[in-house]
């Protein structure tokens, strides 16, 4: 149900250009309301930092692999997202968006395999950007404008988050936290539940025998509350199953 995506560019992005002011002094960023690559995405990335404001909106869990990554759950199954519609618009506007949603399309990447160097980076596919009359200026002359220094510090700010994410994951999987996750539901009249499996939860009987080091450890380091977002947050996988159920997106039964 919500293993990491397999492929050469991140979730979303169809191509990576490094942002140029010889290239693209002229262009423009206007907002969107609609985010139609978001409509049949089931699963975005999560930072950790994310979890006490994620968790009152969508189940979270861990993909399955050996580098689970943090996921927000928009749907229970591959190509449903019951927040958004069909057009990528947000149904209920006070719902909280991921910042990975939020960062695109705009990125740090590297341009060379040797050097450690991150360059800000957008996908040339997205219909945000490009030589327009209106929206925000790029480029101030050959420098940085304040909207793309602003966009600049989010991705920055992004990367940092991203590493603490790691390390938090690093410390859940090393303190053997993580099991195999599984849900089920059986709406009315359906001969058998449905169940979903394929991602990682924390394991509360082994968070409650955790040793009294390991704990202290965990809460020294502001993992622990993110924990129980995490644990808390499971509980609207039966309310995320009810939205599906709603709005007509169940698979048809197999049983």
């Amino acid at each position: 149900m919500a293993s990491q995506p397999q492929q050469s560019l991140p979730l979303f992005y169809n191509d990576l250009t490094p942002l140029s002011s010889a290239l693209h002094a002229d262009w423009r960023f206007r907002p969107a309301e609609k985010v139609p690559f978001l409509a049949q995405v089931h699963a975005v990335p999560l930072l950790a930092e994310e979890f006490i404001q994620a968790q009152r909106h969508y189940p979270i869990v861990f993909s399955a692999g050996e580098n689970p990554v943090p996921l927000a759950l928009m749907g229970l199954n591959e190509g449903v997202n019951v927040f958004f519609d069909e057009d990528g618009m947000l149904r209920e506007p006070a719902t909280y968006v991921p910042a990975y949603v939020r960062r695109y399309p705009f990125m740090l990447a590297r341009l060379r395999p040797d050097t450690e160097e991150l360059s800000l980076c957008f996908d040339p596919s997205a219909e945000a950007l490009g030589a327009f009359a209106e929206g925000d200026a790029l480029f101030d002359g050959s420098a940085p404008s304040e909207f793309t220094k602003g966009v600049l510090g989010f991705c920055e700010q992004f990367e940092q988050a991203s590493q603490l994410t790691g390390a938090f994951v690093r410390d859940l999987i090393e303190n053997k936290l993580l099991i195999d996750g599984e849900f089920s539901a059986q709406p009315n009249g359906a001969p058998e539940p449905y169940v979903y499996r394929g991602f990682q939860i924390v394991s509360e009987e082994a968070l409650r025998n955790l040793r009294g080091d390991l704990a202290r450890k965990l809460i020294q380091s502001g993992a622990l509350p993110l924990i129980y977002a995490h644990v808390f947050s499971l509980q609207k996988l039966a309310e995320l199953f009810g939205r599906q159920s709603e709005q007509g997106k169940l698979p048809a039964p197999t049983f």
